[in-house]
């Protein structure tokens, strides 16, 4: 039987009791946890002190119909000198009926228009985030674009109802 490799945070959040689940390494070997809305801001304070001060890129995605939502962000440590900076990936997950997570935009002010952009598609309210509004849609819009068990409105219906 193949066991799975943990890397440096799991490992640590395993030693202080945070529930957690290690998915995988990718491609460039960068570490990917599944965690929960609840624990996320905790960890996001521990990753920062830790020395990750950059979100390389944030984005949400539609786990599957009728299911969870997804926030994935990827951490980098950046330090002067180093070629190879340090990075994580975190996936936290939350359901489609109530889609709440903490907004990390406190620790990392470069999360606003990111978070902002996933909850325009996707529906996901960032708690505590100061500014979170529509970005890309029109503030009339009604509905998650980018959500699997949303219909798009058909352009033509709508023209010949008026």
């Amino acid at each position: 039987m193949k066991t799975m490799q943990q890397g440096w945070l799991s490992n640590w959040l395993v030693k202080h009791e945070v529930v957690h689940r290690s998915l995988i390494f990718d491609h460039r070997g960068i570490e990917t946890l599944q965690i929960k809305a609840g624990d996320w801001d905790s960890i996001a304070i521990i990753l920062y002190v830790y020395g990750y001060n950059y979100i390389r890129s944030q984005c949400a995605y539609d786990v599957a119909p009728g299911g969870s939502l997804a926030s994935v962000y990827h951490l980098t440590r950046i330090q002067y000198g180093i070629d190879n900076p340090e990075e994580v990936c975190i996936k936290v997950f939350s359901q489609k009926d109530n889609p709440r997570i903490p907004s990390v935009f406190w620790i990392w002010r470069s999360a606003d228009f990111q978070e902002r952009e996933s909850y325009d598609m996707v529906g996901i309210s960032y708690d505590n985030h100061p500014r979170l509004k529509r970005i890309l849609m029109p503030g009339s819009w009604i509905g998650w674009p980018l959500r699997k068990d949303y219909i798009t409105p058909n352009f033509y219906e709508i023209q010949d109802a008026h």
